[in-house]
């Protein structure tokens, strides 16, 4: 798949997640928001539902308060009157009611009936003019006297407090609440416990007995210390959603990742039998010359042209040996675990006889390598032979990517840092490795770029098979470098102990 449909692709799913997480969040938002109206709107129709009570229960107490009066005035007379001219006494209602009136007996008597009647209608209106007056004496006296009253008495807090809950719940909201009665200018009058409109963000209010003058009057406020659990109760069967969405971005980016990855790798491996296909193709076509030279009977009659045809053979079959091993060490990488001999070894003489071996190569580029095997303990627990590959690889490594302005300087130094390990390092003075490229080096198959030269050959393994022994020893590696000054491998193993 081309580079570009996988981008495509990517930026299409990712526009397609993006768009349903956005739906999702506006959803929740709207269901919060509307949540809160309703709430509010519930509350809000509780508190005046509250203040009506509290209206009917000031009515009541002064109507009971004028009856009383009435009562105590117009007890000793035993006589109801209706205004000034109008006076009738008991015994003429309960003449009205007496069953000669009720049912008469003969046609003599409708007269008295029809009076009976027009009797009974003026006390009735008498009984009406008398009520109205007495509620309007109510009505005055809750104009003008009410506000005075303490409103500790007018509403006071264990009725406020049945009030408010029976209005709630009838209104359905069955939340535990704080309330308080404040004056128009925030003086508390009472509250419970509980009241902190500090803490809390919503409070609702409502004016107490409306028709007292502004100055008097109070407002009774109610919070609820659980209203953002019960908001958000609504919305809560979004939250799978949410994490389903989550968990489908999540694995959309994995596999997004995973798929650049393997078309990088599909790449570098492209690019890796390119280079092995190159690195096999020059020693077996020398190979496969002086084989033919050896068919001719002037060469074999030469001893001088048949021993050079024959160190020709022998160094471009250790050279293909190299290489085959070079590649056959890729399969380390695809087991857990290597087979490996681990055996108690002393790291200055095994680095020694590297370096003596080395020295040959590095003579053939006028240069020179130097070892400072200082380290008073060197003894640890390692495979010989992949120890002095690894050896091996940083030394050649640093041939390759020389500088040609200046004469090669290898140095290979041991030290003990502290009681416990031990430190190898392989310094050079090549081209040095960018910081970007330091921190990719020891993947496999990943080859630091060596700009317009073409004579660096490799396959991108060995770094990464260093890194890989170094780790299975129970070390650790790391590189200090800089463009054009050279690296230096630093390695950390354990001492045996």
């Amino acid at each position: 798949m081309k580079k570009s449909t996988i981008w495509l692709l990517t930026i299409v799913m990712a526009l397609t997640l993006l768009g349903l997480l956005a739906v999702q969040i506006m959803y929740m938002e709207n269901m919060i928001k509307m949540r809160n109206e309703q709430f509010k709107e519930l509350v809000t129709r509780s508190l005046y539902g509250v203040s009506t009570m509290l209206e009917q229960n000031e009515t009541k107490y002064y109507l009971d308060q004028d009856l009383q009066e009435a009562e105590a005035a117009y007890r000793p007379s035993h006589s109801l009157s209706f205004g000034q001219d109008n006076e009738i006494s008991v015994d003429t209602m309960s003449m009205m009611d007496s069953p000669q009136l009720q049912r008469p007996a003969n046609l003599s008597t409708l007269k008295d009936l029809t009076d009976s009647y027009s009797l009974r209608q003026e006390i009735l209106k008498g009984q009406y003019l008398y009520q109205k007056s007495l509620l309007n004496e109510v009505i005055l006296t809750i104009l003008t006297q009410s506000s005075d009253r303490p409103i500790t008495e007018r509403a006071d807090s264990a009725t406020v407090s049945e009030y408010l809950r029976s209005e709630l719940e009838n209104n359905g909201v069955k939340l535990p609440f704080e309330f308080a009665v404040t004056s128009r200018s925030g003086g508390m009058v009472y509250s419970t416990d509980g009241y902190s409109p500090e803490s809390q963000r919503d409070v609702y209010s409502q004016v107490l007995f409306v028709n007292d003058r502004q100055s008097k009057q109070h407002l009774l406020n109610v919070t609820f210390p659980s209203k953002r659990d019960y908001i958000t109760s609504s919305v809560r069967f979004m939250i799978p959603s949410f994490i389903f969405t989550l968990i489908l971005m999540a694995v959309f980016i994995y596999t997004v990742v995973v798929a650049f990855r393997q078309k990088k790798l599909s790449e570098i491996k492209n690019d890796f039998i390119n280079n092995m296909t190159h690195e096999f193709k020059t020693p077996i076509s020398s190979i496969s010359i002086a084989a033919q030279m050896l068919n001719d009977d002037s060469v074999r009659k030469s001893d001088a042209r048949l021993k050079h045809v024959a160190s020709v053979i022998n160094d471009e079959t250790k050279r293909l040996r190299f290489q085959v091993e070079k590649v056959l060490q890729m399969s380390m990488f695809d087991r857990k675990n290597a087979t490996m001999r681990l055996e108690e070894e002393d790291a200055n003489g095994c680095i020694y006889s590297v370096v003596n071996t080395f020295k040959i190569k590095v003579d053939n580029y006028g240069g020179s390598i130097k070892a400072n095997l200082d380290a008073e303990d060197p003894i640890v627990n390692v495979d010989r032979m992949h120890f002095t590959n690894v050896i091996f690889n940083l030394l050649d490594n640093a041939i390759k990517y020389r500088r040609d302005d200046v004469p090669l300087e290898l140095r290979v130094e041991t030290r003990n840092p502290d009681e416990d390990t031990l430190e190898i390092a392989v310094s050079d003075n090549g081209i040095g490795i960018s910081r970007d490229d330091q921190k990719k080096i020891f993947e496999k198959f990943y080859r630091v770029s060596t700009g317009n030269r073409h004579d660096v050959k490799g396959f991108g393994l060995g770094l990464a098979y260093v890194h890989k022994m170094i780790t299975l020893f129970g070390g650790s590696i790391r590189v200090e470098s800089e463009p054009g000054h050279g690296s230096r491998f630093i390695i950390i193993l354990p001492l045996l102990k």
